[in-house]
């Protein structure tokens, strides 16, 4: 399997969940559980998919460095502010994930 299936297989779990999750048949404390229980797994499908993308960044970088040594300090600094970048909004999503209500 590829990655790209990987995470298109995951995506598609993480929807079909979200439209089992809560239904009217529920009371309403396990509604509001399980809802709960689908934005956390919510932050970890964001986790799983920001680990992803710093690792092609850090992929990216290293096959650039490789091919043109000379320019591994602009690539550096252009790595880590988008891994930064990455991060915080990787962050943001498992911070809405554990507000949820």
């Amino acid at each position: 399997m590829t990655l790209g299936t990987i995470v298109k297989s995951t995506l598609l779990a993480a929807g079909a969940l979200a439209l089992l999750g809560p239904s009217g048949a529920l009371a309403a404390d396990e509604a509001t559980s399980v809802g709960k229980g689908l934005a956390v797994l919510g932050g970890g499908v964001a986790v799983i998919g920001g680990g992803i993308g710093i690792g092609l960044i850090g992929k990216g970088a290293v096959e650039s460095i490789a091919r043109q040594p000379e320019a591994s300090g602009k690539i550096q600094i252009n790595m880590i502010l988008a891994a930064a970048l990455v991060e915080g909004a990787t962050l943001f999503a498992v911070a809405v994930g554990f507000l949820a209500k």
